[in-house]
């Protein structure tokens, strides 16, 4: 069973928050599928993820660069999971389902969203009956995350 993540976003957008998260899985030498909803928001993540701090960047690829097994990250609007990844993250609005090969699964939600929050709780209750162990992790003002339930 994965353990399934519901992140909170409160202080930052989804394209800001996804950079801290992506290189702690890295850290803890995983390799991640980052699901998002839509090809233009696929095109802005890997922008973003070159570019958000002028010090470094997070290796990652899409399928516009090809060579998915190569890549520790891969972003993605399909579910698929082309390089092998243990850990999913799944944006806004994009489709939340996962396969076994996934340990982690960690869902980002916009709070002030109230279909996406109602969405969200009905998801929470059948990871739940699945089995999976489910954590609520809500951002601070500082952009943090602190673990409420």
């Amino acid at each position: 069973m994965a353990e399934v993540r519901f992140y909170h976003l409160q202080s930052q957008r989804q394209e800001d928050a996804l950079p801290s998260l992506i290189s702690k899985a890295l850290e803890g030498g995983h390799r991640l599928v980052v699901r998002l909803r839509d090809e233009a928001q696929v095109a802005r993540l890997n922008e973003h993820l070159w570019t958000f701090r002028p010090d470094s960047f997070i290796p990652h690829g899409s399928a516009k660069d090809g060579n998915a097994a190569l890549q520790p990250v891969w972003l993605t609007h399909l579910n698929d999971n082309p390089n092998g990844a243990s850990v999913l993250i799944v944006g806004q609005g994009a489709e939340a389902s996962f396969g076994d090969e996934i340990a982690v699964a960690c869902e980002m939600l916009d709070g002030g969203d109230d279909e996406a929050v109602g969405a969200a709780r009905a998801r929470w209750k059948a990871y739940k009956e699945a089995g999976h162990t489910v954590t609520y992790w809500q951002q601070n003002e500082r952009g943090g995350w602190e673990k409420k339930g």
